[in-house]
């Protein structure tokens, strides 16, 4: 995986900024390669992985779960004024 600091800084005008949300710096960035799998299972085992997944998931996995939900709510509500 490669990181490559990142340097620019990006200023939005103050009607674009939501008050409520702290400033996050990004100070790397790391290529990665994924498929995205559909997936198709008895509920029995969604829960049991589901269940799993909470046993093994780390703060930075749920920091990551959250940066991105946040941007696609951000890019849909976009849209959705425009």
């Amino acid at each position: 995986m490669k990181k490559t600091p990142k340097t620019t800084t990006t200023t939005l005008p103050s009607s674009k900024v939501d008050p409520t949300l702290p400033i996050i710096k990004i100070v790397s960035e790391e290529e990665e390669m994924h498929v995205k799998l559909g997936l198709e299972m008895e509920d029995e085992t969604h829960k049991m992985l589901v269940k799993w997944g909470k046993e093994v998931a780390s703060d930075e996995d749920y920091v990551r779960i959250a940066i991105d939900a946040g941007i696609k709510h951000h890019i849909h509500r976009a849209d959705a004024t425009h």
